[in-house]
């Protein structure tokens, strides 16, 4: 995976995902949108999936790179 692939990732996951969480329930309840608990969540679960991707990416690069100076 590239860095900027890695960083957009990164930031999706950190940041992207819970801001749109926080606009879609907020507006959900301003509008009363239908199912706004439920793609609220949704929204976290792809972040968190995401973030999670990316942490095992970054330590199977860790070890990799430790391995290799060894």
């Amino acid at each position: 995976m590239s860095n900027k692939l890695y960083d957009v990732l990164k930031w999706v996951a950190c940041v992207g995902c819970y801001a749109a969480w926080y606009l879609w329930t907020e507006l959900a309840k301003v509008w009363s949108f239908p199912y706004a608990e439920e793609i609220g969540k949704t929204i976290i679960i792809i972040g968190g999936t995401i973030g999670i991707l990316i942490g095992i990416s970054s330590i199977k690069y860790k070890l990799d790179n430790a391995k290799k100076e060894e």
